[in-house]
């Protein structure tokens, strides 16, 4: 016969290690969910006013009191907005009352890849402001659209569909009315369709982007 399979029995040392190190990653998920419960309000305060201090300097001035990033409509792609990701607006109120619309949209045809941008539209459809907030235009070129490099982005400001007029929304090089970045007019000429696409698009939809419901999630979704 054949003895019999003697069982493995865990000493007491690896049992007591196994409980200490349960007992530790117990007190460790505590101690983080702690720590997130504590920081989380000052976490969404620091979110909030990022947000604010990106979004302000299209709004040219203008007093809301309301929360922009309470107030987020995520535009899904397809849409008519300028580029083919899914757009944000955000949505400046005083009183309740409309103020101007901050949209985050897309120029897919930038030279070396998408142009991000950020345009304010005050509620009477005239650009309060403009600002390249993501791209990868060649430097020393393309890359002067960022406001921090020169004062190129600044000519939007005061502009409407009828200021100027329709046929003028282009580059000079291409008879409009815009001054074109030198040695840089595809970043240019994406730049200036982007703001035309966006007023176009504010103008034909006014109404819903001031009354649709705010949108949960992210643009990214």
């Amino acid at each position: 016969m054949s003895e019999p399979v003697k069982q493995r029995v865990a000493s007491p040392s690896i049992i007591q290690s196994a409980l200490i190190l349960a007992v530790i990653a117990a007190i460790c998920t505590t101690l983080v969910a702690l720590t997130f419960s504590m920081t989380r309000d000052r976490i969404a305060a620091n979110e909030q006013a990022f947000l604010e201090r990106s979004l302000t300097p299209v709004l040219s001035g203008k007093s809301y009191d309301n929360d922009l990033s309470a107030s987020a409509l995520i535009v899904p792609a397809p849409h008519a907005l300028p580029g083919s990701a899914n757009a944000v607006i955000y949505r400046a109120l005083q009183d309740g009352t409309p103020v101007a619309a901050l949209f985050v949209v897309t120029a897919p045809d930038g030279y070396s890849g998408p142009i991000k941008l950020l345009i304010g539209i005050d509620v009477g459809g005239v650009v309060l402001g403009v600002r390249a907030i993501e791209h990868k235009e060649t430097p020393g070129l393309g890359d002067l659209i960022d406001a921090s490099r020169s004062d190129w982005i600044y000519q939007f400001a005061d502009t409407s569909l009828k200021a100027p007029e329709t046929t003028a929304w282009a580059i000079r090089r291409d008879g409009g009315a815009f001054d074109q970045l030198t040695g840089a007019s595809i970043t240019s000429r994406a730049a200036v369709n982007a703001v035309n696409q966006t007023l176009l698009y504010f103008a034909a939809n006014r109404d819903e982007v001031f009354t649709a419901p705010a949108t949960s999630g992210t643009a990214d979704e």
